[in-house]
């Protein structure tokens, strides 16, 4: 069994269930010498390999990834009483992978996107405003290009584990690795 078929199928039912961001997933990534940060990302896709999100290739998390490229993420839906942890290598998805993800945005997040340099450091959010009305003049009535600096990454999972909520703090814990191309089950403790 592939367990990213589940996982796929837990993100389709908390699509149901959660009032907000059912796709919001804590990524974790480190600096090349081992110094861990988190933040929420959205996923934009589960297949039979792994998941993928997109973000700016400048922006913090973008130089964690470039300078170790592997990735954890967890996915808490309170309302269905399950995580969803995945880990694994992280590679940039292609340019026509990005390019179509961007351009299926909707038009503000495309222009944000085109003018946020993403976790550095700005003068003032007023200016922000600023180039964002300049960029929607002049691209009024017009595709807005995906920037070089922004883009799509895959986390290829390696790990993929399942937690349910039980009674009395007695969670269902099952832990899957993949070793040598075959997805191998472990149950864990709570």
């Amino acid at each position: 069994m592939n367990p990213l078929l589940r996982a796929s199928g837990w993100l389709d039912e908390a699509r149901v269930s959660e009032e907000r961001e059912p796709e919001a997933m804590a990524l974790a990534a480190a600096t090349a010498d081992g110094r861990p940060s988190v933040r929420m990302v959205l996923c934009r896709g589960i297949d039979s390999r792994g998941l993928r999100f997109f973000t700016g290739y400048e922006s913090r998390k973008g130089r964690e990834l470039d300078a170790n490229p592997h990735a954890a993420v967890a996915f808490h839906w309170a309302s269905l009483g399950r995580q969803l942890r995945v880990e694994g290598p992280v590679s940039r998805l292609s340019g026509a992978d990005s390019d179509a993800y961007f351009q299926g945005r909707p038009r503000g997040h495309q222009i944000s996107g085109a003018v946020s340099p993403q976790s550095r450091p700005i003068a003032s959010l007023d200016e922000l405003r600023q180039q964002t009305a300049e960029l929607t003049r002049r691209f009024e009535g017009r595709d807005i290009p995906r920037p070089v600096t922004w883009g799509g990454y895959f986390i290829e999972a390696r790990v993929v584990e399942f937690w349910t909520r039980g009674d009395d703090r007695l969670h269902e814990r099952q832990r899957w690795d993949l070793e040598g191309g075959v997805w191998k089950p472990t149950l864990l403790a709570p």
